[in-house]
């Protein structure tokens, strides 16, 4: 199976959702400063990658077959009924990000987690900038993306998408025995097409 990747420009940021990660309720605008010192000092230092490939789906009962693995899951498989393929993806901002949170854990942790908060924007931003792509190339319509982890879904299904995907050597992305990614800010997901019938 091809695994193609992708490196994207940093999408625009959403200041709101940045204040929401960040637990901030309400007027954020005594947080405004603190925002964009952390946003600037993150310029530059952010990555954008992608790694996919494209698998045939197959439900039967909780059983989804995605060619790779057949997880038991019947929250994936009522997400993928009707899907001839997925896409299965992993992307990461980088390890910019977890060097700045490392670095003001000690010396502010108002910073640590602002850059917590921008770390998770950036890479819901890049996730769907991704899928709005894939909707696009394909011409029809996505479901939810799914991670590993998600509802019934084994977390342990993350070791199969990095074997599949060889996130490693495509994005620099790895996995430790504790199922934690590095980067930490990085999603892997499966995502259904709906619709349309395309040939494999």
């Amino acid at each position: 199976m091809d695994v193609f990747t992708k490196t994207y420009p940093a999408p625009p940021y959403d200041k709101e959702e940045i204040f929401r990660y960040a637990g901030i309720k309400g007027d954020a605008r005594e947080f405004t400063g603190l925002a964009e010192e952390c946003l600037g000092e993150a310029e530059g230092k952010l990555s954008f990658r992608v790694c996919y490939a494209r698998f045939p789906v197959s439900v039967r009962g909780d059983s989804v077959d995605l060619a790779f693995a057949a997880p038991r899951s019947s929250a994936l498989a009522k997400n993928l009924a009707g899907c001839a393929f997925a896409y299965v993806f992993a992307a990461t901002v980088g390890i910019g990000i977890d060097r700045m949170i490392a670095k003001y854990a000690v010396l502010s942790p108002a910073k640590a987690v602002m850059f917590q908060a921008i770390g998770a924007e950036r890479i819901e931003s890049l996730c769907n900038a991704f899928c709005g792509d894939l909707a696009r190339e394909e011409g029809c319509a996505l479901k939810p993306r799914f991670s590993p982890g998600y509802g019934d879904l084994p977390l342990a299904l993350q070791k199969d998408i990095f074997r599949a995907l060889r996130c490693e050597k495509n994005i620099a992305l790895t996995l430790n025995e504790s199922l934690l990614m590095s980067p930490s800010k990085s999603v892997t997901a499966i995502v259904g097409f709906a619709g349309k019938t395309a040939a494999l």
